[in-house]
């Protein structure tokens, strides 16, 4: 399928993923959405509208040409098997995998996770109805991946060792955990700092863009976040996120650690980047040599950094960490580059 045609496509999907989002339960996928939310308990209303409004603003036509412009894109005589195993803590996050095949020409050999079966049927449904030819380049498999030119696959640090052993022997792509990083300089408005709630708090926290650890100067407020983070209040509520944080807590005040709290989140001093669900990890800095140190011993496990300063590495906004776009690439690793490359 030519290229421009594919971005014609995804253009049509991104406005219908738009639209499926502001239809609520007057969609034609509710029978689907409901599924989904009934097998993956963190899956709410809001977080897949989130996820649908994120993705169908992604898809518009002026990023598709600045996406796709630094490659080329040739019409491929035979086209390659990709198999691709997605993830499933967020809805819908490996959809961009699946877009990375199709614009490359080839056939997307899909394992989902058993976390998000029905929401990926949602996409594949759309495409069809814009083009049936989608049919035969996306095939589902509940089987082991086997006899396909490439893998991509997508998981934790644990299950990323059983994917090297298993998949070694095809050209692949291995994604193991990543955290998100906030840097604060203290200059940061209320506005800003409520923004940073965002990038903590979408998706529960469970995605590698959201924000896990704060880097914040000496003598910064804590009471300054937790003023701003009043606005997620109501997370507390959900069954799921309310167990581990009052988890967390026992745990904590069992063994005697210093935290704050608020009643929504925990702020635990620590170096560690990677927290757990309902705890932010944060540090103090003195000077801007500490931060760079510390983003560059931790970078092979960063997805992210959100700041308002503008440092040596690339940084996003406060509050667009869960807002990719088009080339913005797990792990930072060109997924088409590696479609291209493949002999």
């Amino acid at each position: 399928m030519h290229n421009l045609q594919t971005e014609n496509d995804l253009t049509e999907l991104g406005q219908m993923l738009v639209e499926l989002s502001n239809q609520g339960n007057e969609s034609p996928y509710d029978s689907l959405i409901k599924k989904a939310k009934a097998e993956n308990q963190w899956f709410t209303d809001e977080s897949i509208q989130q996820a649908f409004t994120s993705i169908g603003n992604s898809l518009t036509t002026a990023s598709l040409q600045k996406w796709l412009s630094k490659y080329n894109l040739p019409k491929i005589p035979a086209p390659k098997q990709i198999g691709l195993v997605l993830a499933g803590n967020l809805p819908l996050v490996g959809l961009h995998d699946i877009l990375c095949v199709l614009v490359t020409g080839n056939i997307a050999v899909v394992k989902l996770s058993s976390k998000d079966q029905h929401l990926y049927k949602i996409v594949v449904d759309m495409l069809c109805t814009i083009n049936p030819l989608y049919a035969t380049q996306i095939l589902f498999t509940d089987q082991n991946i086997n006899n396909v030119d490439a893998i991509i696959a997508t998981g934790s640090d644990n299950s990323a060792r059983y994917f090297e052993y298993y998949f070694g022997k095809y050209p692949h792509i291995i994604r193991k955990n990543r955290n998100s990083v906030a840097i604060l300089s203290g200059n940061e408005s209320d506005e800003e700092l409520s923004n940073l709630g965002t990038d903590i708090f979408t998706y529960f926290g469970l995605g590698c863009r959201n924000v896990s650890h704060i880097i914040m100067p000496d003598g910064f407020e804590i009471d300054r976040l937790y003023k701003n983070f009043a606005a997620f209040a109501s997370l507390i509520n959900h069954n799921k996120y309310a167990n581990n944080y009052d988890y967390q807590k026992t745990i904590m005040l069992l063994n005697q650690t210093p935290f704050f709290d608020n009643g929504l989140v925990l702020l635990k001093q620590d170096q560690s980047l990677s927290s757990p669900i309902a705890v932010i990890h944060y540090q103090y800095y003195k000077n801007i040599q500490d931060v760079e140190n510390y983003i560059e011993q931790n970078k092979h496990k960063i997805q992210c950094i959100v700041s308002k300063t503008k440092w040596s590495f690339l940084t996003y906004e406060l509050g667009k960490a869960q807002y990719p776009e088009l080339w913005d690439y797990a792990d930072n690793m060109d997924t088409i580059e590696f479609l291209l490359n493949l002999n």
